[in-house]
């Protein structure tokens, strides 16, 4: 007589394992083992399979699980299953519907998971201020409603007949050897009943195009392209159960004066030539509103002051980014010969320096040179 294997060498697990580590385990094995996952080798893969079960049967359960650490196999005969009540009820219900449907009748779920409405996407661009500022907005979506006329059930009058293919049981068992599996009824789609007289609004679907306002909060320092959830805005489901969510996807305006940089914001000043050789005071247009910034004499173009605390807020914490105001010299378009002349003379008095300067320079080389 052979052996049987350890359950917890089978499942992979320590001895120390967890119910939740066995019960992730199980998953992970029973899909990758399933027959009819495993076309080419089912022999070997229903084995494996039945081995997997068997393990989880008895390791799932804190009562089965004590016994088989205190005897081994032995200390299992004649037990009484608190769980599946055999190894084939298992397959049963693996067999009936791969998925979460399927787990969600093993590990407490009820039985098969009602499908949710239908998610909806739409693109909302708000401007520049906005993103920064933070903005409630109201959309119009167009999206199917449960149908007035036949209150979802897209027959009229309630003219609905029981299924024939499937006696209006929703399912039909279909035996592939060693399963029996358990699926949807392609006539009805699991409905257990068919419409025999179309609603005249929706034709049978039940659901009819509606338009709805839906005031949607997007908070402030959202960025381009970002992606913000609306739970339970979608479609509802045709069964009632919970409606679909609402993505709408942010596109952030361009700006004539400003540009983001993470939470910082740039814009750029142009100054004159003499505001930047002799300094000057400026209002300097922000997110908030006009401040003002003192530019030093000497300032050169290009240069990049930092206004603390005035950018984009951080949606995850209270930090705040910065105003970036970068100066640029520019040179007057037309010049009055008054201009003209007075530039000239700055331009002599330049020459004029650079000669000392570098009459300066001669005269230190010398005196290193002796």
């Amino acid at each position: 007589m052979t052996e049987k294997r350890d359950y917890y060498e089978i499942l992979g697990v320590p001895r120390n394992a967890s119910t939740e580590e066995i019960k992730k385990v199980f998953r992970q094995l029973a899909l990758k083992h399933h027959p009819d996952r495993n076309p080419d080798n089912k022999a070997e893969s229903e084995k494996n399979f039945k081995q997997i079960a068997e393990a989880y049967e008895v390791l799932s359960d804190p009562e089965k699980r004590a016994r088989y650490d205190r005897f081994g196999h032995a200390g299992l005969g004649g037990y009484t299953s608190h769980g599946f009540s055999s190894i084939d009820d298992i397959m049963d219900i693996f067999g009936s519907e791969l998925g979460d449907n399927f787990f969600s009748s093993i590990f407490g779920g009820g039985g098969r998971r009602r499908p949710r409405g239908r998610n909806l996407r739409m693109e909302v661009t708000i401007s520049f201020k906005e993103a920064a500022t933070g903005v409630e907005k109201t959309l119009n979506v167009h999206r199917n409603e449960i149908c007035n006329e036949c209150k979802g059930l897209g027959a009229k009058k309630n003219d609905i007949i029981k299924c024939a293919t499937c006696d209006g049981r929703g399912e039909v068992v279909q035996n592939h050897g060693f399963f029996a599996i358990q699926t949807a009824c392609p006539r009805c789609q699991g409905q257990g009943k068919m419409i025999k007289t179309p609603c005249a609004v929706c034709h049978g679907n039940g659901m009819e195009k509606k338009e709805q306002e839906i005031k949607v909060k997007i908070p402030a320092g959202i960025e381009d392209s970002s992606r913000l959830r609306v739970p339970r805005q979608g479609e509802p489901a045709i069964d009632g159960s919970e409606r679909g969510d609402l993505y709408c996807d942010i596109f952030v305006a361009p700006d004539t004066v400003f540009e983001r940089y993470g939470l910082d914001v740039l814009c750029e000043m142009p100054i004159t030539f003499s505001q930047a050789a002799l300094g000057v005071e400026l209002d300097i247009p922000t997110l908030n509103g006009d401040v003002k910034l003192k530019i030093p004499a000497g300032t050169i173009s290009g240069h990049i002051f930092t206004i603390k605390n005035i950018g984009f807020p951080d949606l995850n914490s209270r930090q705040r980014g910065s105003q970036l105001v970068r100066v640029m010299i520019e040179p007057p378009n037309q010049l009055s010969k008054e201009h003209e002349e007075l530039i000239k003379q700055i331009k002599n008095l330049e020459d004029a320096a650079k000669v000392n300067i570098l009459r300066k320079a001669e005269i230190i080389r010398e005196v290193n040179d002796d």
